[in-house]
């Protein structure tokens, strides 16, 4: 079941996006990647219009898949675009009833390799936000560039305040402190679902701790669970941050501002 789920979602992705190739002129490279197209019906580059059968096809299919195998980063993805329309709206509204997060939807930046000054990064004070933050892509081997773009949110902005949640992810671990362990990223997928209210990721929070050894599961429940919920909660909108402009504000300092307290010592495994 889970292999036919799978096959089906890929096999509607390989449809959408051929015709897409066809249909959708080539943009110039140094416009953003979330103006309109000039075909009708296709509203960034990238995006695949499905209608409401379609979407609810994928959300099964990538649920199944993500069940099992909860690494399918691609399928997680799809889950969420295809789930998380309501949760986009709340977002999109919080962002744009912030000063510092409606610079952001206007600005539209992006989190990547080709955005980042990795070299002025690593010259930053040890504390600062920006040198912790490098100093987590090093140590757990992992890039920005590696999120996926969006193409099932059919509206324009919603799909860049989902493409913001993925690319600020791992910058939500600096926040947060979390290691890439199973532990941390359960811990941060419930305060992502405390705070984004995305079904992706209450389902994360969810299924999650089932992949956890007792020990584990025990820090989770009574200690690292509620402080990330309680956080989460009462936190300023993690979305509603231009983190490239805050590389240089110490990391206490921007918890601080935030309102999210340092973590708890349950994360290692």
């Amino acid at each position: 079941m889970f292999q036919r789920g799978s096959k089906a979602v890929h096999r509607l992705i390989t449809r959408h996006s051929i015709f897409k190739a066809e249909c959708v002129p080539q943009l110039d490279s140094s416009r953003s990647k979330f103006t309109e197209s000039y075909y009708e019906g296709i509203l960034y580059p990238g995006h695949i219009p499905t209608t409401p059968l379609q979407k609810a096809l994928l959300a099964v299919g990538s649920g199944f898949t993500a069940l099992q195998d909860p690494y399918r980063h691609d399928m997680v993805a799809v889950l969420g675009e295809t789930t998380g329309h309501l949760a986009l709206i709340n977002l999109r509204d919080r962002m744009r009833n912030d000063p510092e997060g409606c610079t952001i939807l206007t600005e539209r930046p992006r989190i990547r390799l080709s955005t980042l000054d990795l070299k002025n990064m690593a010259l930053l004070p040890d504390g600062s936000f920006g040198r912790e933050y490098l100093r987590f892509l090093e140590d757990n081997r992992v890039t920005p560039d590696s999120r996926a773009d969006v193409k099932f949110v059919d509206n324009e902005e919603l799909a860049y305040v989902m493409q913001r949640y993925r690319e600020v992810h791992d910058l939500l671990h600096t926040l947060l402190g979390m290691p890439t362990n199973m532990l941390g990223e359960v811990a941060v997928k419930w305060f992502e679902a405390a705070q984004t209210g995305l079904p992706m990721c209450a389902l994360g929070a969810v299924l999650g701790p089932l992949r956890l050894s007792p020990s584990r599961l025990q820090s989770l429940v009574t200690s690292l669970g509620p402080w990330a919920v309680q956080n989460g909660r009462r936190a300023r909108c993690v979305l509603s941050i231009f983190y490239e402009r805050r590389w240089e504000q110490s990391l206490d300092d921007l918890r601080q501002e935030l309102n999210i307290e340092p973590p708890p010592n349950h994360t290692q495994e």
